[in-house]
């Protein structure tokens, strides 16, 4: 006895099959072949659910929910995105001189960036002796006035091998010192997956040529 292949029982479900298989397919059918009946029937069963399902319709207030919801993950995904964005709020070397001044002289850099969550104050400090930079500062929490940024790993680099590591205190400030190679890289993690990095090249200048 000859069997239908199982693409052939489906158009025949679907009513696609020419008029000519369509007979030779219900002559089959017919002798009792339990194997195509048994296929027939399952593929019947999933023609009707889908038939269902193009006619329901979601309560529209589980549809706002749905939309709700999914608009809340997109917006905490963002946020997520831009955690490590770094905005520069102040920095004293783009301030103007004071007059009759041809450049500060004082060998020292003070910063303010935001970086969600945190508000990072950063003063750079060349030491007086020695080819090194005192680097302090202080992390406070935004998005919560009233809470430092205590116990964060925050990492000193000079980009040219040296790295220091230190952690803010109780009142969220810090301190390293790090040979000077010009450039400096400071970097601690925000309260997701990613590091905030904030990048200074030539961080205090030609401090040879500089003078009041």
């Amino acid at each position: 006895m000859k069997h239908f292949t199982t693409e052939e029982w489906i158009d025949y479900v679907n009513q696609v099959s020419s008029s000519r298989q369509k007979e030779a397919m219900k002559k089959h059918l017919s002798t009792g072949c339990e194997q195509c009946t048994e296929t027939v029937s399952l593929w019947q069963k999933v023609h009707n659910t889908a038939a269902l399902e193009a006619t329901y319709q979601p309560p529209a207030a589980d549809v706002r929910m749905a939309k709700a919801a999914f608009a809340t993950a997109g917006q905490a995904g963002h946020r997520k995105e831009k955690s490590s964005f770094v905005e520069v709020l102040f920095d004293s070397f783009l301030q103007p001189m004071v007059a009759g001044a041809r450049s500060s002289g004082l060998g020292t850099r003070q910063m303010l960036y935001r970086a969600d969550p945190y508000q990072i104050d950063i003063q750079i400090e060349a030491k007086p002796e020695g080819n090194r930079l005192t680097v302090t500062g202080q992390l406070l929490d935004i998005s919560s006035p009233s809470v430092v940024g205590r116990d964060v790993k925050v990492t000193l680099s000079n980009r040219r091998g040296s790295v220091v590591h230190t952690v803010t205190n109780e009142f969220g400030e810090f301190r390293g010192e790090i040979e000077n190679t010009g450039d400096l890289e400071l970097s601690f993690p925000d309260q997701g997956e990613k590091s905030i990095v904030i990048s200074l090249r030539n961080a205090l200048g030609n401090l040879r040529g500089r003078k009041t």
